[in-house]
């Protein structure tokens, strides 16, 4: 039997004292790409911070494995080495630290290593073009100035520089236009496709649904998966609203 790539087993999770998570139970397994909807506050992004090792939320019960290891204790760096990945919905400015470098650095923290310059610079040639990002972009400060789009497109340009086993994408999609939700999508689905990338993709929307295929939607409510189905379940979602799911 195949080791799943990430299987959460009744996890319980709170921050500040308060619960938010109240047992969620998930497994997603290489390629996968799974999607999760629900209401604000429904427990959609702690579930995100959670599973990257976020200081702020505290585990209070079950287990999260990736790749058949028990991570839950695992600091963010430790997970992020093991090929963990997160999205961030609100990323944040690093003024002083160019794209480049930040870029750079992330790739040696993961792998422990320096990619040799010419390797590095064509990698970053080659997805500048698939994410059409101008070349002038890598000189400018982390998310200093950017827009809510080219924010977006900053963070799916780190995923394809990492490559990581599993993406946990964060509402990649609020703010984006047509045009820049099809070219951020389609980066995704490359990065999918070529490494058989896990992605746990959290959404209000069905748009993006139409370019990046699920293989499951899960909806959560109260910190709890309620309902799971397939790309249906979104469209109902979009013309009945919540109420008729949960």
């Amino acid at each position: 039997m195949t080791t799943p790539l990430l299987q959460i087993e009744n996890l319980h999770a709170e921050i500040d004292g308060t619960p938010i998570l109240r047992g969620i139970t998930l497994t997603v397994e290489e390629g996968n790409v799974q999607v999760l909807m629900g209401r604000n506050g429904s427990g959609k992004s702690t579930l995100a911070y959670t599973l990257l090792g976020h200081p702020a939320y505290t585990v209070t019960a079950g287990t999260i494995y990736f790749k058949g290891e028990d991570v839950t204790a695992l600091p963010p760096n430790e997970r992020a080495q093991r090929g963990m990945f997160l999205s961030f919905q609100y990323p944040v400015t690093i003024p002083g630290v160019t794209v480049t470098n930040f870029l750079r650095e992330s790739m040696k923290a993961i792998t422990g290593k320096d990619t040799p310059i010419r390797e590095f610079r064509q990698n970053l040639e080659d997805n500048l073009a698939k994410l059409e990002v101008p070349r002038q972009f890598i000189s400018r400060y982390v998310n200093d100035g950017f827009s809510g789009g080219e924010k977006k497109r900053f963070e799916i340009l780190t995923l394809a520089m990492l490559k990581p086993a599993l993406a946990i994408l964060d509402e990649t999609d609020s703010g984006l236009d047509v045009d820049a939700l099809r070219i951020i999508s389609k980066g995704i689905t490359d990065v999918n496709h070529e490494t058989k990338m896990g992605i746990l993709l959290i959404t209000h929307y069905q748009r993006i649904l139409d370019y990046i295929k699920p293989d499951i939607i899960h909806i959560v409510a109260d910190g709890r998966i309620v309902a799971s189905g397939d790309h249906t379940l979104a469209q109902k979602l979009e013309k009945h609203g919540y109420d008729s799911v949960i």
